[in-house]
């Protein structure tokens, strides 16, 4: 699985609550409750970027191949490039907590119109 090619990305992704696609910012980002929390990028070398908790941002950020996410750095984004020493499995759990970081931030009444469990 590669999560760097759009049709693996989708597919992925689509299985978490609420998500839903759009292509901008020349980018395929996934959005959840109209937020977003994962992009895949258009150009060369192609990136994945999403949100983190703090302690993840530090230790992501500190390998080769992660760094800083442009425009999100504040808020502990970080663009992951392929050569990056993280398998599929690891980038999954990554994206998926950065998916319930963000959807934590949606109303209690739009996260269950998206079918999203509080925890």
């Amino acid at each position: 699985m590669n999560l760097f090619e759009r049709a693996q990305f989708d597919r992925k992704l689509a299985g978490l609550p609420g998500v839903t696609f759009v292509d901008q910012w020349d980018a395929h980002v996934a959005k959840v409750g109209g937020k977003v929390f994962c992009l895949l990028s258009d150009a060369v070398p192609l990136r994945l970027v999403f949100k983190c908790g703090e302690d993840s941002f530090d230790i992501l950020t500190a390998l080769e191949g992660v760094e800083q996410a442009a425009y999100f750095a504040k808020r502990q984004w970080v663009s992951v490039t392929g050569g990056a020493p993280l398998g599929a499995d690891d980038l999954l759990a990554y994206i998926g907590r950065s998916h319930a970081l963000v959807a934590k931030g949606l109303t209690k009444k739009l996260r269950a119109e998206l079918g999203i469990r509080e925890g």
